[in-house]
């Protein structure tokens, strides 16, 4: 599978670190308009919208990521769309029903995220019961089987521990085949177990190569395991630039400007996610404070520096099994451009290149 690229819409104020650092950028719909009009005509073939309610990383300002998708479907022709959706706000089978007339309208291009949630206070605020870490993996995998089963059945049942659908039905049903894509992240068991068995992409936090290698190798056995495939997303954050100095010194900045009692305050909100569970392994689990400076460990992914450079580190995730890059910027209104035109064509041209070499043989 030829390697793809999304990026994060940025739907919320304040960017995608945690830094009182000017960023280029805006959650307004004319933006995220433009900018996915941008995104498609240079080679991005995903946009993920975030789900937050409650500012927790400096987002005073935030949409909703359904309503989003659904509105930027209509100023779009080939992105296809990804909604990321809370279990545990939401009930499943009326999400089938939102995706399934996006989908529709869109020509098959609505996707999932399907979120488990570490934010404990949100779900405080609305007053729906906070589970432990592993049970709240459990009810997404049964929000993952409804929603593939109203999409793929005529008529459908379901008996779980946290749903349950008498007999239901969708018309019309997807376009997309078999269904449209369902993504996860996670990092700790409970998701890669999640990710083999119901899932069609995992969602990996910014990592190097070797960690992503173990997360990959281990979601690939439990999948094959299952009689399965699941592809592989990665998180990054892009700083390109002339040089990797200039990149590692518009980094620095971005850490030295981080607003330390937002960023302290993240840290002590994440702990409900990888460090709650029994393996101590999970999103966030190992991030150091500059690591929280961008909430999704992007700056572990090292995609610093010129276009080359650049290409060159995301090639060797592409060697290991990486399918999607899922990039950020500091500023989006003109390096998701640049990120287009001067670094998605050299890892084209690789991909041509290869194919020029290879002979069958006769």
């Amino acid at each position: 599978m030829a390697l793809k690229f999304g990026y994060w819409m940025p739907l919320g104020s304040g960017g995608f670190v945690i830094s009182n650092i000017k960023q280029r950028t805006d959650w307004s719909l004319d933006y995220n308009a433009k900018l996915a009009q941008t995104a498609e005509e240079l080679g991005f073939e995903y946009g993920l919208a975030p789900a937050r309610f409650l500012a927790s990383h400096g987002w005073e300002l935030q949409q909703e990521a359904i309503i989003c998708t659904a509105v930027l479907a209509a100023q779009t022709k080939k992105l296809k769309l990804i909604s990321a959706v809370h279990t545990g706000f939401w009930h499943p089978a009326m999400v089938a029903k939102m995706l399934a007339t996006i989908d529709v309208y869109s020509g098959g291009r609505a996707a999932i995220n399907v979120l488990t949630g570490w934010f404990k206070d949100e779900f405080r605020a609305f007053g729906e019961p906070w589970l432990d870490h592993d049970e709240r993996y459990r009810r997404s995998e049964e929000f993952i089987q409804i929603l593939k089963g109203f999409w793929t059945q005529e008529r459908f049942t379901f008996k779980g521990d946290f749903y349950r659908i008498n007999e239901g039905w969708l018309k019309p049903r997807p376009v997309s085949k078999p269904s449209p894509e369902v993504f996860q992240g996670g990092n700790s068991k409970a998701a890669r177990r999640m990710a083999a068995k119901y899932s069609d992409w995992y969602f990996i936090n910014g990592n190097t190569v070797e960690g992503v290698k173990e997360q990959i190798e281990e979601v690939r056995a439990l999948a094959a395991a299952e009689g399965r495939t699941v592809k592989f997303g990665l998180n990054g954050f892009v700083i390109q630039r002339r040089t990797e100095a200039e990149a590692l010194e518009q980094l620095e900045a971005i850490v030295a400007g981080a607003d330390p009692e937002i960023v302290r305050a993240f840290g002590e909100q994440v702990k409900n996610a990888g460090q709650s569970t029994r393996e101590k392994i999970g999103m966030w689990a190992n991030s150091d404070y500059a690591n929280l400076v961008q909430p999704n460990d992007g700056f572990k992914t090292r995609l610093f520096g010129p276009p080359e450079l650049i290409a060159e580190r995301i090639r060797a995730y592409e060697a290991i099994g990486v399918d999607l890059i899922l990039c950020a910027f500091l500023h989006f209104t003109d390096e998701l451009p640049a990120f287009g035109r001067e670094v998605i064509p050299l890892l084209r041209e690789t991909r041509r290149e290869a194919a020029d070499v290879y002979e069958p043989a006769a």
